[in-house]
């Protein structure tokens, strides 16, 4: 038996989408001084692309937080392994995360970010993941829901692995 990989989302159908998404922001936040915060590491290679498609002057920040370890499911604890050293409180603040499946993360990072006082907090994800949402928050800007697959590539991981996979992708026993 061997895992093959079938891509659910192609390399070219996440540039469109990013392409997207970043116009959008760029209208949204046209007169904001604009702070993206990305979560690392699973969102680095989606922001990347992200912030080139984002036409105005932007600060990238970056934060990781931690609640998946090396399994499938996240342990639903979020803790903040490295946190931002600027003060936030003059900045429009865009989480940009890779995927929401459970919610906790996202939620967690949303209020942590607000405590701080910036003139406002929204987040932006290539992916949702409803069908697992254990607590209540929708992201603000959103390029693909997807069903409940535990997915890699574009950044997500399998164990350390697939982060550099352009496509998103299963595995599948052949």
């Amino acid at each position: 038996m061997t895992d093959e990989r079938k891509v659910v989302i192609s390399k070219e159908e996440i540039s469109s989408k990013v392409k997207e998404l970043g116009e959008e922001i760029t209208k949204d936040y046209k007169d904001k001084k604009l702070l993206v915060v990305s979560l690392l590491k699973g969102s680095f290679v989606f922001t990347a692309d992200l912030v080139r498609s984002i036409d105005l002057m932007t600060r990238i920040e970056f934060m990781t937080t931690s609640s998946y370890g090396h399994g499938e499911q996240s342990s639903g604890k979020v803790k903040i392994v490295n946190d931002l050293k600027v003060d936030v409180k003059d900045y429009d603040i865009l989480i940009v995360d890779d995927i929401v499946d459970s919610g906790n993360t996202m939620k967690f990072i949303v209020n942590y970010l607000k405590d701080l006082g910036p003139k406002s907090v929204k987040s932006c994800v290539l992916l949702d993941k409803p069908e697992r949402r254990e607590v209540e928050i929708e992201p603000d800007y959103c390029g693909f829901t997807i069903p409940d697959l535990f997915i890699a590539g574009y950044g997500l991981n399998y164990g350390d692995y697939y982060r550099n996979v352009p496509d998103i992708f299963v595995f599948e026993n052949k």
